[in-house]
């Protein structure tokens, strides 16, 4: 626009600044001089002169005031700072002229705020020395910005600018699938055609290899390493046997394919081959197998690719399609914006306009062709079900497209709405509505996520269970050790303890095994003293015993008898039947030791 710049509009990070222009030149806007007086700030400060700033208080606002000035769209804060302090042209005042660097936004301002902009060569030369400037300007003007301040904040919101951008574009990573569909488009080429120069080359040596083994690229260039010369092959009983092993394991184990291999290569008519024309097939047929194998990977990654971006149109229509569909759109977010129309003939666009021009029948489809309902319809519904399964896939793109958690319940949704049109233009089976099937598709992704809670619910309560049988085995390993934790015995109480069988348990003086070997097992449980009021002298003041004991008979030492034992009372019935005890122990012994000589 003719006319002299007024006014820079300069957006920083740190807010909007409005400057004065006082000297500008417009011819040699590119002249050595003129370049020099930009980067000098002593030169520059008297070219432009800050008239006014006005910051952002946080970095949210920053962020969204930088996302209008990108989109073209003058916010509130930049509104009222223009009215503010630009003053409107009229014939007394001088015309103002206000500099912007951003295109869009100038044009938005020229037409909201009926300000006149320009975005010239000599405003932007203006721009970049404002930019380059505007740190010493923001300092020197009071404005509270010091030395690296304005870094800072670009550094800032730069970040949270970019990663809203990644954002925006769903981290979906449709350029990858894009290119992934384009290579292997163009690895199949590739491949075929090695193949059938490998073919070619090895049919020279052994021309009926082509004729037994399938087209696959890979398995006949794997065959020609494994064979290589044929005149060398063993064919003998156990070496044939081996090399149709081998070979059967190159043909999926067909063994009929492989015999017929080895009975091929004993009468076959080709030429013989010399090493060096040998070692380079070899060499070309690994190139060919390392392709085919990168070929196979490459299928893998765009299918476990189109699963993480576009599951819903993957589900519905597969994954070879819709990475087609995407890559021929040119990314996901403008397949999504495609009408179902156009999303239908989309890859027949030369036969559309061809049609257009001969004012012929337009096309039904294009590359959803190649999907298996279409195939599956008849004749007569083959444009139906075309239409009906571009519209599915252009609500599936949109789901995919624009939802934050991907999921295919919806392309799954879909799938069966157009499964069920086929049934109907079969037999006339009723349809479901768009409406029901997105509902099921939403009340099984509810199903989901409640059972993804009640795993987590089922974790922690087997944890908390596993922490709770942790804390009682601790408790009853405390009790068992206190309860078995060695306690004073009185002397006197061991020795009567001692002299009465099978009371030491109690008392707590443990028997020996051979004790324990010779006498049978006998519970023995001493009473309280609070059960029993009994005078003892000295430190017993009560003693119970209930024991059962039993005792051999001479003539049958494998009968058994066990009597209760009871002892209760005064001190005179415990001692008398001490006594008597003791009798009867000293008289068995003594027994004992005549019979040994007698016997001997």
């Amino acid at each position: 626009m003719s006319g002299n710049l007024t006014h820079i509009l300069f957006e920083n990070a740190s807010g909007y600044s409005l400057f004065e222009v006082n000297i500008q030149e417009e011819v040699a806007a590119k002249s050595k001089a003129v370049q020099e007086a930009v980067l000098d700030f002593s030169k520059f400060s008297r070219m432009v002169k800050l008239k006014s700033f006005l910051p952002f208080t946080s970095a949210a606002e920053a962020l969204a005031n930088a996302n209008d000035v990108s989109e073209g769209i003058v916010s509130d804060q930049l509104s009222s700072l223009l009215q503010l302090l630009i003053p409107s042209s009229s014939k007394s005042s001088p015309r103002v002229l206000l500099g912007i660097g951003e295109r869009t936004l100038a044009s938005s301002i020229s037409q909201q705020l009926k300000i006149p902009c320009d975005t010239g060569e000599r405003t932007l030369e203006l721009v970049r020395g404002v930019r380059l400037h505007a740190e010493l300007f923001l300092s020197k003007a009071g404005t509270g910005m010091t030395k690296g301040d304005v870094k800072m904040a670009q550094l800032g919101l730069g970040h949270s600018y970019s990663r809203g951008k990644v954002k925006f574009n769903v981290n979906r990573s449709d350029n990858m699938i894009i290119q992934a569909i384009a290579l292997a488009d163009q690895l199949d080429k590739d491949v075929n055609t090695f193949s059938m120069r490998i073919r070619e080359w090895y049919s020279w040596h052994f021309p009926e290899l082509v004729k037994i083994t399938p087209s696959t690229p890979g398995q006949y260039a794997r065959l020609v390493l494994l064979i290589g010369d044929k005149s060398q092959l063993d064919f003998s009983e156990s070496g044939q046997s081996e090399w149709i092993a081998k070979i059967q394991e190159i043909l999926d184990d067909d063994e009929t394919k492989a015999k017929n291999v080895m009975d091929a290569a004993k009468s076959s008519m080709g030429a013989d081959i010399n090493e060096l024309d040998l070692l380079n097939i070899k060499r070309f047929a690994e190139r060919v197998v390392q392709l085919s194998d990168y070929r196979t990977n490459l299928r893998q990654y765009l299918i476990d690719k189109m699963h993480a971006v576009a599951p819903n149109l993957s589900a519905l229509i597969g994954e070879t399609i819709g990475a087609r569909l995407i890559s021929h759109a040119g990314s996901l977010t403008n397949l999504a914006k495609y009408p179902a129309s156009t999303v239908q003939i989309l890859g027949a666009e030369k036969a559309l306009f061809r049609a257009l021009k001969t004012k012929g029948n337009t096309p039904k489809y294009g590359l959803i062709y190649h999907s298996t309902f279409i195939g599956r319809a008849g004749t007569k519904h083959k444009g139906r079900i075309s239409r009906f399964l571009a519209n599915k896939c252009s609500i599936a793109c949109r789901i995919d497209c624009f939802s934050d958690n991907p999921t295919n319940k919806y392309g799954e949704a879909l799938r069966a709405q157009v499964e069920e049109r086929l049934a109907f233009y079969e037999s006339g089976t009723a349809v479901s509505k768009n409406a029901d099937a997105i509902k099921k598709a939403q009340a099984a992704i509810a199903l989901d996520l409640e059972g993804d809670d009640d795993e987590d619910d089922d974790e922690n309560a087997k944890e908390d269970e596993v922490a709770e049988a942790i804390k009682l085995v601790e408790e009853g390993k405390k009790q068992a050790a206190e309860a078995n934790a060695e306690q004073p015995v009185d002397p006197e109480l061991q020795k009567l303890a001692s002299l009465i069988p099978g009371v030491s348990a109690a008392v707590g003086s443990t028997p020996n095994k051979k004790e324990k070997s010779k006498k049978r097992k006998s519970d023995v449980a001493a009473l309280s003293a609070d059960a029993m009021d009994v005078d003892v002298p000295g430190d017993l003041s009560a003693v119970g015993v209930e024991a059962k004991a039993s005792k051999k008979s001479k003539k049958d030492k494998n009968s058994k008898s066990a009597g209760d034992v009871s002892v209760a009372g005064d001190v005179s019935m415990v001692g008398d039947d001490t006594a008597t005890s003791m009798k009867k122990e000293k008289k068995e012994k003594k027994s004992k030791k005549d019979k040994k000589p007698k016997d001997a």
